[in-house]
Formats: C-alpha cells, sequence, structure tokens
C-alpha cells in the first residue's frame, strides 16, 4: 500500500527505513522523500513510527545519523 503517492513510497519501505534507524518522518523524508511534497502522508508516516523506541536513540542523542548513505542505499535496493 501507498504510503506517499507523490513519490510512490510504500508502506514496506517506511518500515523498513524505520527498522533501519529513521526515528521521526524527517529522517524518512531524507531517506526517500515520502512526506517532503504534498505533505499528506506525513501522518500516516508518524502512524507507521509510532511512539516506539528507536533502534538508533543513542546516535542521534550524540549528535551523529541514525541513517548512513550505506544503509540508505541497502534499503533502495531492497524495496
Amino acid at each position: 500500500m501507498y504510503v506517499c503517492s507523490c513519490f510512490g513510497v510504500t508502506e514496506k519501505q517506511v518500515k523498513a527505513h524505520a527498522d533501519a534507524g529513521a526515528c521521526t518522518p524527517r529522517q524518512i523524508a531524507s531517506a526517500c522523500k515520502a512526506g517532503t511534497d504534498c505533505g499528506s502522508c506525513v501522518r500516516r508516516i508518524q502512524a507507521i513510527l509510532g511512539r516506539g523506541n528507536c533502534p538508533r536513540r543513542e546516535l542521534l542523542d550524540q549528535g551523529m545519523p541514525a541513517l548512513t548513505a550505506e544503509n540508505v542505499t541497502e534499503l533502495g535496493e531492497a524495496a
């Protein structure tokens, strides 16, 4: 099911980015552009992310990126 029709991003892709460490809609947007055009999908992205634990919260707290170019590339190929 598409979450972002502007960029053709699926729920599966958003979940994969979240599993890789994206904890916020902004990080999802950086990874796949979802939520950066019309913005109608941002609430859906927030719902997918939920309020669970972020697997890379320690990196974020230290000012380091939770997503790297390497794992974003891997997710793009897997999707």
